[in-house]
């Protein structure tokens, strides 16, 4: 079973229907002893990082989720949720993440090196640029995925990039180290490729069980 961490700012609908599809079970909670019973984690997630993080910390759930990815639990952060698990973000002034994952989180600049302006948020679809293997990708193409995020990683480690794409510049798309995981877009807006990225998360959790 999956334990989708509901703490107020996730896009939980869409994450649920996506397992619902794929015949996975499911759990959506904030409870950690219902949470602790699931086999692997989802941490969704839309809206600042700043007030994401408050509310994980007033809940204990921050806690809680450092203590289940120690116990070897796997972890999948998407949008905002990948965000939370690196050292901090400058939104609404900084604030320090879960820090599962090396690199900060910063707004785009808005224009490019010549001065010319572009748009933010970064918004629709985008070409996956694959930078090293993982069982999170195998069987994926690099294909278009769907993204909604004003804010991207910096300073991430090389290591821990699994996928970028390109907005002006390098936008680290997938990361993962050890069993956590995450996706800068929205696997579950991502027609068959996301699929298939949820389907690998999913896998891995079972070759766990097993």
């Amino acid at each position: 079973m999956i334990g989708i961490i509901d703490y107020g700012m996730g896009n939980l609908y869409s994450v649920s229907k996506a397992l619902e599809r794929m015949d996975v079970e499911y759990v959506i909670s904030n409870d950690r002893d219902v949470l602790f019973e699931a086999e692997g984690l989802i941490l969704p997630g839309v809206g600042s990082f700043r007030d994401a993080m408050s509310i994980l910390q007033e809940t204990g759930l921050d806690s809680f989720i450092k203590e289940e990815v120690a116990r070897g639990k796997k972890m999948l952060g998407i949008c905002l949720g990948m965000q939370l698990l690196f050292e901090e973000s400058e939104e609404n002034g900084v604030t320090e993440g879960l820090s599962f994952l090396k690199g900060k989180v910063e707004r785009f600049p808005g224009f490019t090196g010549e001065g010319a302006s572009y748009k933010v948020p970064h918004m629709g679809w985008n070409k996956l640029e694959f930078q090293q293997a993982s069982p999170l990708l195998e069987g994926v193409p690099e294909d278009y995925v769907y993204f909604v995020h004003s804010y991207y990683v910096k300073d991430f480690a090389e290591a821990e990039l699994l996928a970028s794409s390109t907005y002006d510049v390098q936008v680290p798309a997938v990361v993962g180290c050890g069993n956590v995981f995450g996706t800068q877009f929205h696997p579950e807006k991502s027609s068959n490729v996301g699929l298939a990225i949820l389907k690998n998360f999913v896998n891995l959790v079972k070759e766990e069980e097993r």
